[in-house]
């Protein structure tokens, strides 16, 4: 069975462009708007890793990193911050929360992204695609 990606992120052409290109490339892709949605999307299909985006309406990244990291039927799964704020700060916040990898926005080059996802798939035993 192909490896699931949750992508989290209230930007709706960059979830229709990253459903697209995952999916291409073998992937079951999930997608939600915000962190109320993602959370609701984890509990019915647990992804294998999510993409969560650090600002969005209703619940942002930082608080839905949390309630994932807090619950452990969650907290093993991959997160990858996605944020458009620079700066050593971002980075370390997003370490020091529970994240994997932080990843600046925009994101101009999918290969590259999912070079990333590979790589920290299989760190957690997943093989490559």
């Amino acid at each position: 069975m192909a490896e699931h990606i949750l992508l989290v992120d209230d930007n709706k052409d960059f979830l229709d462009a990253a459903h697209e290109f995952f999916s291409s490339k073998g992937y079951r892709v999930s997608a939600a708007q915000d962190g109320q949605a993602a959370l609701k999307l984890v509990s019915r299909h647990r992804p294998d890793i999510i993409l969560l985006d650090v600002m969005m309406p209703r619940m942002d990244g930082w608080e839905t990193l949390k309630i994932l990291q807090d619950n452990e039927q969650t907290a093993d799964i991959p997160v990858l911050m996605l944020t458009a704020a620079r700066g050593s700060e971002s980075v370390k916040k997003s370490f020091d929360r529970g994240s994997v990898w932080y990843y600046s926005k925009p994101i101009t080059d999918h290969d590259d992204l999912l070079l990333v996802i590979r790589r920290i798939l299989a760190e957690k035993g997943y093989p490559n695609l």
